[in-house]
């Protein structure tokens, strides 16, 4: 694996084991980070990560762990400390997605999705800090999405929560500064094989660049975070111009 500027870093990703948040912590390991692999229930797809990770030269760690639980993630950082003395990039990819009518959607819905998406969020950045402080030039790079700038009535739960992310970014960047910078993707549709394509046959036609977006797209905006220094508090929208139309 080629080394940049991540070289000798230690990055956590969470939800890690499957899609964008696999295909970060894969690329962070290629451009030189040890890897921490959260996942919730995908042990086996969480240790494949990690052996193709190791197999390349980066150290690999994978620790399960429910990061909308704050005991969960009071051990999962308890590792981190642990095992790798150290981190440098806390990447916040976990989530989750679902339709719903707003006039069916539950009470237990609408918790969930805010508990998984944005509550997480918090309880990471919060047991993450002292951590990234320490080492006086921590990142950290959540996740918002496309949803929490556009409005999609029919992912209305979805749309708040991801619309908390980008504030909670910004209050941060604020908060943690300047030892910490803290910054969000929002990616439009991704695809990956295997999805549906009628799925993606909207978003094409209205996005300026007609196609939806890939893993390597996020990639690239995931590690030009993790490298930047003088940039926080901002939302780097990866939608091949979806959110201007």
């Amino acid at each position: 694996m080629s080394q940049s500027s991540l070289a000798g870093k230690v990055a956590l990703v969470t939800g890690a084991s499957k899609r964008i948040g696999r295909s970060v912590a894969l690329r962070l390991a290629s451009e030189g980070a040890d890897v921490i692999v959260n996942y919730r229930n995908s042990a086996a797809e969480a240790r494949e990560v990690v052996s193709q990770i190791t197999a390349n030269g980066r150290r690999a760690l994978a620790v399960q762990g429910d990061v909308s639980k704050r005991a969960d993630v009071l051990a999962l950082f308890s590792v981190v400390e642990k095992e790798f003395g150290r981190l440098d990039i806390l990447v916040n990819n976990a989530g989750t997605f679902f339709s719903s009518k707003f006039e069916d959607l539950t009470e237990e819905q609408w918790d969930g999705i805010l508990d998984i998406n944005l509550k997480s969020q918090f309880l990471c950045c919060q047991a993450a800090a002292p951590l990234l402080r320490r080492g006086g030039n921590g990142r950290i790079i959540n996740f918002a999405s496309l949803g929490g700038i556009l409005a999609w009535p029919a992912y209305t739960h979805y749309c708040v929560s991801k619309a908390g992310v980008i504030m909670l970014t910004r209050c941060l960047a604020r908060a943690l500064a300047p030892e910490i910078t803290v910054n969000a993707v929002a990616p439009g549709t991704i695809s990956f094989p295997g999805d549906a394509p009628e799925l993606a046959e909207d978003y094409i036609q209205r996005a300026p660049l007609r196609r939806t977006g890939t893993a390597g797209d996020i990639d690239d905006a995931v590690v030009f975070l993790a490298q930047s220094s003088f940039i926080t508090g901002q939302v780097i929208v990866v939608d091949g111009g979806r959110s201007i139309t």
